[in-house]
C-alpha cells in the first residue's frame, strides 16, 4: 500500500502471529509505527503475558509501545453486550482517541482473508444484505487492513520461516463463540471442497464488493434528488418514493444507515394517518400528509430558562438578543416588539406543553397552541422543537411564529423592548 509511505502509523499488536507479522513487515519496510496493545484484562495471568510480550517486541525492534487496560466485562454489562462486542468498541474507541491525541494517521491490524471468510458467514447466518456479504474492508477511514489478502496459513508460514515468536490466545481454541465455531468447525469443511476454496471466496468477495460500489452510488444519486434538507430535518415525498421499484429494496438501501430494522412498519408508514412515526435508536421517521419526515433523535431540552432584561442571555437553547428601542420597527417572525412594562422578569423560555394558549397578535380572543400549530401545519417534530417566551404563566411569544396581542405596543407605551431570535 504506498500511500502508507511516510504516514505516522499505529499498528495493532495483540501478540499473535498475524499482528507479529504485520509488525516485522512494517519494520522491514522501514515504516514509521508504533505499537499498541490493548489488555482486555480476560484472561488474568495469559493478559498480562500478551502485554509483557508485545512490550518486549517493541523493545526488540525500537518501537515505541502503548498500552491500555479494559475494564471489558463491566463495560458489557452496562452497555448490555457481548464481550467480545465490548472489546471491539472499546478497542477502536482507544484508537481513534490516540489516532487525534498524538497525530497518527492510519491505524494497521492485522485482519486476513479468514477473517473475511469468517465475517461472511456470520452474516449469512444471521440474515444480512450485500454490505453485509462483501466482507472487512481494506481501507476503512482511518482503519486499514494490509494482509486481507493473504490467508492466515501464509501468514503461519511467513513468521515460521522467519523463525519469529508470538502468543497463542488460549480462548481462541474454544467453541463457546459463534466465530470460533465457524474457524474450526465449518471452514476447515469449505476448505475440503475445493483446494483454492479460499481463494475463489475472494473472488466472489470482491465481485460483491463492486456490486456494493455501484448500488451505493445509485441509492446516493437517488437521495440528492429525493431527500429534501430542511433545516436540522430531512423532507422525502412519498408519491415519488413510492415509484420506486422494487420498493422493498429501496426502503432497505435508503433508511438502513439511520438504524431502522423494522421494515413492514417503515412501509406501512407510506399509506398511514400523518402522525404516524417508526422509531430507530437513533432516527425517527414521520408521516406528515404527502412526505415523510426523517429527523435525528435529540433529548429534548426540557426545564426552564430565565431571560433577562436586556443583552444576549447566555446557556439557552436557542439565542435571543434583547433591547431598549425608542421606535417601533416592523415586527416578523424572527423580531417582536413589546411594552416592556407589561412584562413581569426575568422571562422564561420553555417548551410547549398540552392546554397551552395565547391570544395571536391582531386577532380576538385566544387560541390553543394545538390548534395555532395546525393551522400552521407544524408536524409532530417541529413542534416538539417549538420554544415559548412566556411572562409568569402568560405566553410573550411563540418564538419565530407569533407574538402575543396582550403585550403589544400601543400609544400609552413609554418603554419598547425588541426582542430578536438570531440564527
Amino acid at each position: 500500500m504506498p500511500f502508507l509511505k511516510g504516514k505516522r502509523l499505529l499498528v495493532a499488536c495483540s501478540g499473535g502471529v498475524d499482528s507479529v507479522v504485520l509488525t516485522h513487515l512494517c519494520t522491514a519496510a522501514d515504516m514509521d509505527i508504533v505499537l499498541a496493545h490493548c489488555n482486555f484484562t480476560l484472561r488474568g495471568d495469559e493478559s498480562d503475558g500478551d502485554e509483557v510480550f508485545v512490550r518486549q517486541l517493541g523493545s526488540q525492534l525500537g518501537i515505541e509501545v502503548f498500552v491500555k487496560h479494559f475494564e471489558t466485562e463491566q463495560y458489557a454489562e452496562t452497555h448490555r453486550v457481548s464481550v467480545q462486542m465490548a472489546a471491539r468498541e472499546l478497542r477502536y474507541q482507544w484508537f481513534d482517541e490516540v489516532l487525534q491525541t498524538k497525530g497518527f494517521d492510519y491505524v494497521l491490524t492485522a485482519h486476513h482473508a479468514d477473517d473475511s471468510l469468517e465475517t461472511f458467514l456470520i452474516n449469512l447466518s444471521r440474515g444480512t444484505g450485500i454490505e453485509g456479504l462483501s466482507g472487512i474492508p481494506e481501507v476503512n477511514e482511518k482503519v486499514v487492513r494490509p494482509l486481507l489478502p493473504f490467508s492466515q496459513n501464509e501468514i503461519l508460514e511467513y513468521a515460521k520461516s522467519k523463525n519469529l515468536d508470538w502468543r497463542e490466545d488460549s480462548s481462541n481454541a474454544s467453541t463457546k463463540y459463534l466465530r470460533n465455531k465457524i474457524r474450526h468447525q465449518i471452514v476447515p469443511t469449505l476448505k475440503e471442497l475445493h483446494p483454492t476454496f479460499l481463494q475463489n471466496f475472494l473472488t466472489t468477495q470482491n465481485h460483491l464488493q463492486q456490486t456494493h460500489h455501484l448500488v451505493s452510488n445509485h441509492l446516493n444519486e437517488l437521495k440528492s434528488k429525493l431527500f429534501e434538507q430542511r433545516d436540522d430535518d430531512i423532507k422525502i415525498n412519498i408519491a415519488t418514493l413510492k415509484q420506486l421499484q422494487p420498493l422493498n429494496a429501496y426502503l432497505y438501501g435508503l433508511f438502513k444507515d439511520y438504524g431502522f430494522t423494522a421494515w413492514d412498519d417503515v412501509k406501512d408508514l407510506l399509506s398511514a394517518m400523518s402522525g404516524k412515526q417508526v422509531v430507530s435508536k437513533t432516527h425517527q421517521l414521520l408521516k406528515d400528509r404527502d412526505f415523510l419526515i426523517l429527523s435525528e433523535i435529540k433529548n429534548r431540552a426540557n426545564g426552564t430558562y430565565l431571560v433577562h432584561v436586556d443583552g444576549t442571555p447566555s446557556e439557552l437553547p436557542i439565542k435571543l438578543k434583547l433591547e431598549n428601542v425608542e421606535t417601533l420597527e416592523k415586527q416578523g417572525r424572527n423580531v417582536v416588539f413589546l411594552d416592556k412594562e407589561k412584562l413581569n422578569f426575568p422571562l422564561v423560555l420553555r417548551n410547549w406543553e398540552k392546554g397551552d394558549y395565547f391570544y395571536p397578535f391582531r386577532m380576538q380572543g385566544k387560541k390553543k397552541l394545538s390548534k395555532f400549530f395546525k393551522d400552521e401545519k407544524l408536524d409532530v417534530i417541529s413542534k416538539e422543537k417549538q420554544w415559548l417566551l412566556c411572562s409568569n404563566n402568560d405566553i410573550v411569544w411563540v418564538v419565530g411564529k407569533r407574538a402575543d396581542e396582550r403585550f403589544k405596543v400601543e400609544d400609552s407605551t413609554r418603554e419598547i423592548i425588541k426582542i430578536t431570535q438570531l440564527t
